[in-house]
């Protein structure tokens, strides 16, 4: 009787193990390839935009010399430091006098293209530095729309056909508008900035921010570690669920119902924002601040109950803390989405068209998605620029709020 044992790698073990192997290496390769798309993607995305959004940062300017010394201005510099400087040099008639001297460098045609608005821009030089009002100063000020498309080879022929003419003798060109981020809106392309809608979102962030952590945060903490296992717990959980997923154009609607209705003469304000876009963040606070909760150990809870911590104790000394890194996940989550959001706030009256940036929680205002959202609508190709623009402005303003969460998240990780 032969003692030899028989091979365990047989030839059906073999051509199964090749065939296993073979399917992990197309898994592996299927899952670079999702990863490849997915980063293409996105770097397409942001290549398109930031070659597009390029031009939104810059606006067409004519250049006009002004002699101040020759325009008969007489201005208090005191009047100057008031709050209606502006109003002031308007009424020493500082719009003719910008319209005088441009007609003189550029000739009566081009001067008529100048923009409506663009005396403005001499009165806040000069506010920010009154000698301008005694010296000979050139000015880089903004062109009409119709002009602006002709520089860029759009427009009517005439426009075109003057663009050319500045261009050649050196009046015009187009430079980088520091402005567009200290400005609000405006009906010109060329005048108009983005920072009466960024202050708007970070007003709304900070009331939702405001009301949907603590509420959401205390929520969880009550029921995961005091509320008792009945059937109206088990509701409540299967509604907030429900909550997390319901439209957000549903919370619009409840904001418009509620809301507007007992402020009527908020809407269109940060706060009303803020309170409806709350509602819509505070269920993803919940259920993020639950799941890290109950991911806290329970000897932790063990642990501080046995050295003698009241219930309480233990639930905000040791397990909040402890469950902290999570919750802030979620809130990143939450308050992401709530930033991009437009549907909600349409429906609360912020689409109105402010030109002056809020000054407060109740102040009129709008926000950055839906300054993006009524640009687009626009057919004047300033604006599709400065739409472009305005969406870089939107991703560096996510990209700082959720750096500082994570900054947050990772320094409370680190400490515990």
């Amino acid at each position: 009787m032969s003692n030899r044992i028989a091979p365990t790698r047989t030839e059906i073990f073999e051509a199964r193990l090749k065939k296993r192997y073979a399917a992990e290496k197309r898994f592996k390769m299927l899952g670079l390839g999702a990863v490849a798309f997915s980063i293409a993607v996105l770097l397409f995305l942001l290549v398109t935009m930031t070659l597009n959004g390029i031009g939104g940062f810059q606006r067409v300017e004519l250049r006009i010399p002004i002699d101040f010394t020759q325009a008969g201005l007489s201005v208090d510099r005191n009047a100057l430091e008031q709050p209606g400087a502006l109003q002031t040099l308007e009424a020493q008639g500082l719009p003719s006098v910008v319209d005088y001297f441009a007609q003189e460098a550029l000739g009566e045609e081009a001067a008529a293209e100048l923009g409506r608005q663009a005396w403005r821009d001499v009165a806040r030089a000069i506010v920010a530095d009154p000698d301008i009002l005694r010296q000979d100063v050139t000015f880089s000020l903004p062109a009409s729309a119709d002009l602006a498309s002709g520089y860029e080879g759009e427009g009517s022929a005439e426009s075109q056909v003057l663009a050319n003419r500045l261009y050649e003798a050196g009046l015009i060109s187009k430079n980088f508008d520091p402005g567009f981020l200290s400005r609000a809106d405006a009906t010109n392309p060329q005048q108009v900035g983005i920072w009466g809608a960024l202050k708007g979102s970070i007003l709304t962030m900070v009331v939702t921010l405001l009301l949907a952590f603590p509420i959401g945060v205390l929520a969880a903490i009550y029921l995961e570690e005091y509320a008792p296992k009945n059937r109206w717990t088990d509701l409540i959980e299967v509604s907030i669920n429900n909550l997390a997923a319901v439209p957000s154009i549903i919370f619009g609607l409840l904001g418009l119902a509620v809301f507007l209705w007992l402020f009527p003469s908020y809407r269109s304000a940060p706060l009303i924002g803020g309170m409806t876009l709350a509602l819509m963040t505070m269920p993803v606070i919940v259920i993020s601040g639950r799941n890290a909760i109950k991911a806290v150990p329970p000897s932790i809870r063990d642990g501080a109950l046995a050295v003698g911590a009241s219930p309480v104790q233990v639930a905000f000394h040791h397990v909040l803390p402890l469950a902290l890194p999570g919750i802030l996940t979620g809130t990143i989550i939450g308050m992401a989405r709530a930033l991009g959001e437009t549907a909600p706030l349409l429906l609360i009256g912020m689409r109105a068209f402010v030109a002056t940036p809020p000054d407060g929680f109740t102040s009129p205002a709008t926000v950055l998605p839906v300054q993006i959202f009524l640009w687009s609508d626009e057919i004047d190709r300033g604006f599709v620029e400065r739409t472009s623009a305005a969406i870089i402005v939107l991703l560096l303003f996510l990209l700082v709020m959720n750096g500082l969460a994570i900054y947050l998240r990772n320094k409370f990780e680190k400490k515990w």
